[in-house]
């Protein structure tokens, strides 16, 4: 027997309500912000995620899909989206279009991580990318559109952390007191973290190793290194959220250890999700574009996992869905009448009321039992006597009350019924 790859998952109809549900909610947010949807293709050229998340990363040094195609270029299944919407960006001039480029997506992403709750091989995640202003309030309005999704859902048990990355000058000086802070402790850490030490020292902060986290306890602090303008930026970004009542914290070891990141970080935590608690995260990165090739143009947006926001709804029954249901399921009677049941059945269709029937030759009472078990709202009875003369009995599932109904006037009257 195949079964599916380890850390891939089937999405099967029963569970498919949950996952539509919130994509409509995800759609009806970032669409009430003027955020417009893009799709890009699921597997990119290698080189522009090396380019964008950065070789010595762990997702492009050990997580990545990558393979060379037919043609000899490396190709990789994409592990995040902001690369391949920013060279969208680039490649199709939107910059040219309009001055501030809001965008959103909803899309399956590959890293060959561990599987364990909340994390797959093959995930799926929603974000949003602004691209065009430095406006701080754009970094709050990624953070309020984020937790109003999250909110929309039901979950309560959310704990926002923020943080300032300052500007690039800022965090290059930060690291020189960062190193000279760890230089004694460097052979106490682990052998992630002391590649990190020479190669992405902010990525320390990141490690889940917690003789690491004891090391780097009394570490200083970037938030205290940053800038005039990267200060005032973020006070504004805390007043924002304050004045829409989107509770936060500050926490000064939330870092982002890519270049291009600047200013902004922020994640979104729930508490309902085991060891993997981050639902989504983001921050600005005004150096990202022109990394890839672009004019310089400034950048803010976030990522959300949908797996885990689905568990963390689940942990909490913060929502519920209704059960999956159909207009019409008709009963044939006699089984010489299939033909016409087939005819019935693609009327009404075309008039876009949910039909089925039975294709198994099975009795009236079993058609009846799988009516009740596709929540059919209204049963047809077609056969006998009432047949001969032109009628068919529609039963009310939901209350019992029954009438007949003119077979030259069926869809018709079908129609009328439904909508009230």
């Amino acid at each position: 027997m195949i079964r599916a790859i380890k850390g891939t998952k089937d999405i099967l109809p029963a569970d498919i309500p949950r996952w539509r549900y919130l994509e409509e909610t995800v759609r009806r947010i970032f669409e009430n912000f003027n955020y417009k949807e893009i799709r890009t293709p699921v597997f990119e050229e290698t080189a522009l995620f090396a380019r964008s998340i950065g070789e010595e990363t762990d997702i492009v040094s050990k997580e990545m899909y990558t393979f060379t195609d037919k043609g000899g270029t490396s190709i990789t299944l994409k592990p995040e989206m902001t690369a391949g919407v920013v060279r969208a960006f680039i490649e199709h001039s939107l910059g040219a279009q309009q001055p501030l480029s809001k965008l959103y997506y909803i899309s399956p992403m590959f890293r060959q991580e561990r599987p364990q709750a909340g994390r797959l091989r093959q995930f799926h995640q929603f974000g949003a990318e602004a691209l065009g202003s430095t406006s701080p309030l754009l970094d709050a309005e990624m953070i309020q559109m984020a937790y109003e999704v999250l909110s929309s859902l039901g979950l309560k048990d959310l704990s926002v952390k923020i943080n300032s990355l300052g500007v690039p000058a800022d965090r290059e000086n930060y690291k020189k007191i960062l190193r000279e802070f760890l230089s004694d402790k460097k052979d106490m850490l682990s052998e992630d973290s002391r590649k990190r030490f020479d190669k992405n020292i902010l990525r320390i902060f990141d490690s889940k190793v917690e003789s690491d986290q004891e090391l780097i306890k009394g570490a200083p602090l970037l938030i205290d290194y940053i800038s005039e303008e990267s200060k005032n930026d973020f006070e504004i970004v805390k007043e924002y959220l304050s004045k829409l009542s989107i509770p936060f914290e500050l926490d000064p070891k939330l870092v982002r250890g890519l270049d291009y990141y600047t200013k902004t970080t922020f994640e979104i935590i729930s508490g309902k999700v085991g060891a993997q608690s981050a639902l989504l995260g983001g921050g600005r990165y005004d150096l990202l574009v022109e990394q890839l090739g672009g004019k310089p143009t400034p950048g803010v947006g976030f990522a959300a996992g949908m797996e885990r926001i689905l568990l963390a709804c689940q942990n909490e029954n913060s929502f519920t869905v209704d059960e999956p249901s159909i207009d019409i399921y008709i009963v044939r009677i006699d089984k010489e009448l299939d033909l016409v049941v087939s005819e019935i059945a693609s009327k009404l269709r075309k008039e876009n009321i949910a039909t089925d029937y039975d294709y198994l030759q099975r009795s009236v009472k079993a058609q009846m039992r799988e009516a009740n078990k596709m929540n059919a709202k209204f049963t047809l009875f077609v056969g006998g006597d009432e047949f001969k003369e032109g009628m068919i009995n529609l039963k009310n599932m939901k209350t019992g009350e029954q009438q007949s109904i003119s077979v030259e006037n069926l869809t018709e009257t079908i129609q009328s019924i439904i909508k009230n």
